[in-house]
């Protein structure tokens, strides 16, 4: 896996980083979405320090994404694992007459 160096742009400061190549898009969206909320942020309300700025901005964003990620229980997960060996058991069976 090759690495890669990258400056992402947040709340305008630079960070330079060193991360896997298949993760850049992952990153370069991710600083777009804080950058976003900091401005909205800034816009909507009369914050002006960056520090409160980036900590409302990452409760929001964590907050959105625990909200839209559904929870598995132990229980559901187990069933898709079986459900997941049967069709696999089934599959084999049907190539292999």
């Amino acid at each position: 896996m090759a690495e890669i160096s990258l400056k992402v742009i947040i709340a305008g400061r630079t960070y330079p980083l060193t991360i896997k190549q298949e993760d850049e898009q992952s990153v370069q969206y991710a600083a777009k979405l804080i950058n976003e909320k900091v401005k909205e942020f800034e816009q909507n309300y009369s914050v002006r320090d960056k520090q409160d700025l980036l900590a409302m901005s990452a409760l929001n964003l964590l907050a959105a994404k625990e909200n839209a990620s559904p929870k598995k229980s132990p229980e559901l997960e187990s069933e898709i694992n079986q459900l997941d060996l049967f069709v696999s058991d089934y599959l084999q069976k049907e190539s292999n007459p």
